[in-house]
């Protein structure tokens, strides 16, 4: 036990202070998730603790939970309207704008690391997707509200262009280990994209009916919460077991839950979000412990070259190909260029070559790493900059003057939904909210509520005014003519 609690005391320790590091980072406009990273580096074998940690299985291991869970997250949290929106664009960037990236990268690759065009390749596949866990984590950090198509097609794009990345790596792992050829990758193409999205959305049909028939509410969002992501992974699990993609296998669920069963959906969103930072913070810790920083700097000249031409040339070419036939104006298809965040989906893909054994493997895995953090630090700390210099950010929304249709004072019931309170009194719906009045007043909150409490939103003020058992039963409402409003 001994043994025990220290080991939980050190894990305990290194994940409140990096979640501490963290949230002091970002008044300097540091990605969040870097701090993870630079944390497990700290802590490894070239870090003043010096632990060593070597074992890469078990990291793919971790890695692919942890990516599955944001997945998960991302695609319950993806609403139909931003689906229909960004779908087109999305599917592009996710096929074509991964191949193209992957393909100008390993061309490079080729040049300045000595590699045949297999292992070229393989590189350029690595580090071609974008990581959903990057690209939002850094827009919720920084508050910015990005045009509806834009921001759709952003979303969409990073939770499906990782099942094409991993994709690539298995069929050019299996070019270098057994010379397939052309037909067999077709093959593996369509058995992950077909197994995956036959039973992702099989899935995620079935156990929305079965939640429809559960005695279940908003009020058991822990509980909801559990059964989607046991059903979420039982749903990877089973895609891989059959050689699909358990990526877009979880993802498409997430999706058709949401589509399918909203309600219950938005009740386990909170606690599934708090799911998905955890396995960001693991995911990130773990994969810092792997890496040797001085292994990294014996390749720094060609990562140097490679990470230039990803994120200045690759990236915003391939985005300019892809977007061109879909009228997005300039200044968007050079947003989106530039926001091609990578994070740990490159360095998770670059385990499976080292895995499997391929030749100079560990070269690849260096360089991943690399270019994550050279994204980071360059993209990340300059998105909020770059949306605002481009104009692709939306104006805070405010009602019509003069449109609203009750004035004077009201009680409502707590239970009422939300967005119809908002939409009846014609006011702007937040950005994250629950499903009730009362959700959405506690959230912001903060605390336990008390008769009297209250927030100013656009020029209305929510008064509680009735508790039952602790929670909000009734709410109170004002409408002036100025109210300072919640951010």
């Amino acid at each position: 036990m001994h043994a025990f609690n220290l080991l939980l005391l050190a894990g305990g320790l290194l994940v409140f202070i990096s979640l501490l590091a963290g949230v002091a980072s970002t008044r300097l406009g540091l990605p969040f998730l870097l701090v993870f990273l630079i944390a497990g580096m700290l802590v490894g074998v070239d870090g003043p603790v010096g632990l060593r940690f070597a074992n890469a299985q078990l990291a793919a291991w971790v890695g692919n939970a942890a990516l599955a869970m944001i997945l998960l997250e991302g695609g319950i949290s993806t609403r139909m309207e931003t689906f229909r929106a960004g779908v087109r664009p999305a599917l592009a960037l996710a096929t074509v704008g991964v191949a193209l990236t992957a393909a100008m990268v390993g061309a490079v690759a080729m040049a300045v690391m000595n590699i045949d065009w297999r292992h070229g390749l393989l590189l350029g596949a690595i580090v071609g997707s974008t990581d959903a866990a990057a690209v939002f984590s850094l827009l919720r950090q920084l508050g910015v509200r990005l045009r509806e198509r834009v921001s759709a097609t952003l979303e969409l794009e990073s939770g499906l262009n990782d099942p094409m990345a991993v994709f690539l790596v298995l069929a050019l792992i299996a070019t270098l280990k057994t010379d397939a050829g052309f037909g067999d990758m077709a093959l593996l193409f369509a058995r992950q994209a077909g197994f995956g999205a036959a039973i992702g959305l099989g899935a995620g049909a079935a156990v929305a009916w079965v939640l429809g028939k559960l005695p279940l509410n908003v009020e058991h969002g822990g509980v909801l919460s559990l059964i989607v992501v046991s059903a979420g992974m039982a749903v990877f699990a089973t895609a891989g077991l059959v050689e699909g993609s358990g990526f877009l296998a979880i993802y498409l669920f997430g999706l058709r839950l949401r589509a399918r069963a909203e309600a219950a959906s938005h009740a386990a969103s909170s606690a599934l979000d708090g799911f998905a930072w955890a396995a960001q913070a693991t995911m990130f810790l773990l994969l810092g412990l792997l890496v040797s920083p001085h292994d990294m700097l014996l390749t720094l000249a060609p990562t140097l070259a490679i990470a230039a031409v990803l994120i200045f040339v690759a990236r915003p070419l391939a985005v300019w190909l892809c977007l061109w036939p879909l009228r997005f104006g300039h200044r968007e298809r050079l947003f989106i260029g530039w926001v091609g965040l990578r994070g740990a989906v490159p360095i998770v893909l670059a385990l499976f070559p080292l895995i499997e054994k391929v030749p100079d493997s560990y070269r690849f895995f260096n360089v991943a790493f690399a270019v994550v953090l050279a994204s980071l630090l360059l993209q990340g700390t300059t998105l909020g900059w770059v949306a605002n210099r481009l104009g692709v950010v939306e104006p805070p929304e405010t009602p019509p003057p003069g449109r609203r249709a009750v004035q004077g004072r009201l009680t409502l019931d707590a239970d009422l939904p939300l967005a119809d309170v908002f939409d009846f009194f014609q006011l702007p719906m937040p950005e994250s909210g629950g499903a009730t009045l009362r959700d959405w007043l506690t959230d912001n909150l903060a605390r336990d509520p008390a008769e009297g409490d209250g927030i100013d939103w656009h020029g209305t003020h929510f008064r509680v005014i009735g508790l039952h058992e602790g929670r909000i039963s009734r709410v109170g409402l004002a409408l002036a003519q100025k109210a300072k409003t919640v951010p």
